[in-house]
């Protein structure tokens, strides 16, 4: 295993409106990131989130946190995933954006 990949990504929503859209997004990822990604464990214990996922046959493990100004990702990829952890990391960082935008 690498070190872990962490992406944090601010916001002014608050942390209800915050968690409110990274579970919206996350239930849309698991459509639309399905032929790549699938979240195999998933598990919300108030404002963190506990997760493994697989792709390319990796696994990888992590957890979001949530809180009144920023989302933080910490995942932990292995060796294949890590390879790709800088585009994972800008593109992570873009969408979440995107996703936390106040609208």
């Amino acid at each position: 295993m690498s070190d872990p990949l962490i992406v944090t990504i601010p916001h002014r929503l608050g942390k209800d409106e915050a968690l409110r859209r990274i579970k919206a997004g996350i239930t849309r990822g698991r459509t639309e990131f399905a032929r790549l990604l699938t979240i195999e464990n998933e598990s919300w214990s108030g404002d963190r989130l506990t997760f493994s996922a697989s792709a390319l046959g990796q696994r990888a493990s992590g957890i979001i946190d949530v809180t009144e100004g920023a989302v933080r990702l910490e995942v932990t990829l292995p060796w294949l995933l890590a390879r790709f952890a800088h585009a994972v990391q800008r593109v992570v960082g873009q969408k979440g954006q995107l996703l936390l935008e106040k609208k």
